[in-house]
């Protein structure tokens, strides 16, 4: 069977710098426990050093490099879909990659398959508020509807104390809870993408 592959998508607000992000930190800690699943992170794709333009559909025309992304999303078995936390919800490069994402509903193949059938999506959450739950429970939603599985503990999280000043990527060590929750889902994720990987959803014909 194939090696298991990986794509993170970090809807961190901030452009690449030269500095990693906290969401980058998070990424970093599920890559890491995803080596031991036989999983390689290809790639993390910073999304606010594009140009994904706001739709609903898979190319919105010139100057658009949401296609690009795009295939390189679903060319991978597993999506980390990082967000930091904003206002108690995820960031809106976050809310933008799902909009673009619902062009899959009509995208199925002929087994009413959308494109994210048979792949797997975890998410990576990092804030100084409360909120993760909250956005885990959207993502995960809107990321269901267009056809991606989601495993169980497939979020991993960490909320600093309200109005503190302590980023994730600023802590001397990462949090034993946090490090347990990234090698479960690590686990998960990875398990499921190889069954899936051995065998799609059957889907069905479309109704006449």
């Amino acid at each position: 069977m194939a090696k298991l592959k990986a794509i993170a998508l970090n809807c961190t607000l901030k452009r690449s710098s030269g500095e990693k992000s906290s969401t980058d930190a998070m990424i970093d800690l599920l890559a890491k426990h995803f080596v031991d699943h036989d999983v390689e992170l290809t790639e993390t794709i910073r999304v606010a050093d594009f140009n994904v333009l706001p739709g609903v559909s898979s190319d919105e025309g010139d100057g658009d490099d949401w296609p690009e992304i795009r295939k390189k999303v679903l060319d991978a078995d597993i999506l980390i879909l990082g967000t930091p936390v904003w206002m108690g919800q995820m960031s809106s490069i976050a809310k933008r990659v799902t909009e673009r994402m619902d062009a899959f509903l009509s995208e199925t193949d002929d087994a009413s398959r959308t494109p994210a059938y048979g792949k797997v999506a975890v998410c990576a959450i990092v804030g100084n508020e409360d909120g993760a739950h909250h956005i885990s429970a959207t993502l995960f939603q809107a990321l269901n509807d267009v056809g991606w599985t989601i495993p169980a503990a497939a979020a991993c999280y960490w909320v600093g104390e309200a109005m503190g000043k302590v980023d994730f990527k600023d802590l001397k060590k990462t949090p034993k809870q946090v490090e347990e929750t990234a090698k479960m889902l690590a686990s998960n994720a990875a398990h499921l993408a190889t069954m899936l990987q051995g065998g799609n959803y059957p889907g069905m014909k479309p109704s006449k």
